[in-house]
């Protein structure tokens, strides 16, 4: 599961990680989650006033981070005293029935439930233990749930299910059939529905593993690459223009190519990462990995003839930048362009830092309205490949002979 076509299954996990529930009366507090449980009713409630923007922060208190909620306070007790909810002050205000003391205040219109201030509670008296956001924490194991109905399991991911649908009060949909499920599974892996012959095989298999075998044969598809592509070269801004003034023709469908065929050869994410990001600067790096760094020239880019060179060799750096740090971090780093991120643990020279890297590139200010701005790579036809190879050496037996 190391390579990139685990993906999809990541992303499907990690979003059932993130969602806000509020434990069921009888759970313990080690089962309460700040950022599963907590951070979303402060964020809703209250770091509008009490969060990491200095100019819209009330009584200059902070609950967005251990140490500024837990500090001590000269006209009030700490708002959190860890372990200790009947001495913090955030606790007395969210129960008060004063108005002028009452949080969230009246005319914000915001209100906790009952709810929501046991589990605030119960968190205060547990630790009040924050989190860093779930990005920066590294995936653990997580022990398997017993299910609520085992004969319904047929994988470890079932028990989650499973006992998450329990806990909802809720059972598993009766199975769908083989038609519905072929025509699901190619949508959700290749973006198109399965054709007759493919789906009258599904349905006619009486293998155990027909079901398996459907999904493979899906992942083999060379549609397969073209769909998971399609969320990559967004996010890479791939585009087959330039973008800015004219918007002209921009010729590199061979970056567009070497992502279908990363995905459907599974490269592993590591070599996936490097090519695209240095591909060029490997010891003796070949034709595709210089084609992989394309995605360091999808940037948008300009010939307008007001435009100031300098300025815009600042703008691709910074583009280029901000797009590493969106795809392989997860971070809106482009904060950090002017201050120390608010939000995520990125300073401002951290960002330029990571920027004097893409600021080596050879590229010019001005596209010149071409299709291949230079630097370019010379990319023959598949067919054509072997005898691009060999005229190197046939071009100087030919030399010599003609000398």
């Amino acid at each position: 599961m190391n390579h990139i076509k685990a993906g999809f299954l990541v992303s499907l996990l990690v979003g059932a990680q993130v969602s806000s529930t509020v434990p069921h009366a009888g759970e313990t507090q080690q089962e309460i989650s700040y950022n599963r449980d907590i951070r979303p009713i402060l964020l809703e409630n209250c770091f509008a006033c009490h969060g990491a923007d200095s100019a819209a922060r009330k009584a200059s208190l902070r609950l967005d981070s251990f140490g500024a909620a837990t500090a001590e306070r000269k006209d009030s007790k700490p708002a959190i005293v860890p372990g200790k909810p009947e001495e913090s002050e955030s606790i007395r205000r969210i129960n008060t029935t004063d108005e002028d003391d009452q949080m969230p205040p009246v005319k914000s219109k915001k209100t906790l439930t009952s709810a929501q201030k046991d589990l605030l509670k119960r968190w205060i008296a547990g630790g009040a233990k924050y989190q860093s956001h779930w990005s920066f924490i590294a995936p653990g194991k997580t022990e398997v749930p017993k299910a609520a109905n085992p004969e319904w399991v047929q994988n470890p991911i079932d028990n989650f299910i499973s006992a998450r649908l329990a806990k909802a009060g809720l059972k598993p949909e009766k199975e769908a059939d083989r038609r519905t499920l072929a025509r699901r599974v190619s949508l959700d892996l290749t973006g198109l529905p399965p054709t007759q012959e493919a789906v009258s095989a599904f349905v006619n298999d009486k293998s155990q593993n027909a079901y398996e075998k459907f999904v493979d044969s899906l992942f083999a598809s060379q549609h397969y690459g073209e769909h998971r592509a399609r969320y990559w070269l967004d996010a890479a801004r791939y585009a087959d223009t330039h973008g800015i003034h004219f918007d002209n023709y921009r010729e590199t469908w061979s970056y567009r190519d070497w992502v279908i065929n990363a995905f459907n050869s599974n490269v592993k994410f590591d070599q996936f990462t490097v090519e695209q990001l240095a591909g060029d600067l490997l010891p003796n790096p070949t034709l595709e990995q210089k084609i992989a760094t394309g995605f360091n020239r999808c940037n948008m880019t300009t010939s307008e003839g007001g435009a100031i060179d300098e300025e815009y060799l600042v703008l691709y750096n910074r583009d280029r930048t901000e797009t590493t740090a969106a795809v392989w971090m997860g971070l809106t780093a482009g904060c950090a362009t002017c201050h120390d991120h608010k939000f995520d643990p990125l300073k401002q020279k951290e960002f330029y830092s990571m920027a004097a890297f893409f600021n080596n590139t050879t590229q010019p200010a001005m596209d010149g309205n071409k299709k291949d701005t230079p630097p370019v790579v010379v990319v023959p036809t598949k067919q054509d490949r072997p005898r691009w190879e060999d005229l190197p050496d046939v071009k100087k037996v030919a030399k010599s002979r003609l000398d």
